[in-house]
């Protein structure tokens, strides 16, 4: 059996008005451009708060070149699946974590005679016009 049910205008609402509009039309990114930005975010290279404060009182100061050149290293020490590496530039050495894409430490060439880099699991030894300081 079938009841026929009658519906009732609630306050003034006309059931047969067509529906609010809702405001104007948000235009959004495409998902690609908003991955790709995300994933060259993601696969910057940084520098964490201790080799900030290092380059800073050691006198290190890093071109774009450089800083590109960095990225180069790290990009190829993550190929080989390093999880710790030190970039072993011309100027100085920089100890960075892999997965994280940050430089934990720099320290200058010249401080490196008796140094000694423990955990690292690699090192890149970059060629001198690959990441001129200054």
């Amino acid at each position: 059996m079938i009841e026929h049910v009658k519906l009732a205008n609630v306050q003034g609402i006309d059931p047969r008005a067509a529906p609010p509009k809702t405001g104007p039309k948000v235009q959004h990114a495409p998902f690609a451009d908003l991955l790709a930005q995300a994933q060259r975010t993601h696969s910057m290279l940084r520098f964490s708060a201790h080799a900030m404060q290092r380059l800073d009182e050691r006198n290190i100061t890093l071109s774009e070149p450089a800083k590109a050149a960095l990225q180069q290293g790290l990009e190829r020490a993550a190929a080989k699946g390093s999880r710790e590496t030190l970039l072993l530039t011309e100027d100085a050495a920089f100890v960075v974590s892999v997965p994280n894409r940050t430089v934990i430490t720099a320290v200058p060439r010249g401080e490196l005679d008796d140094a000694v880099f423990t955990n690292i699991d690699s090192a890149v030894v970059m060629a001198p016009n690959m990441a001129g300081h200054g």
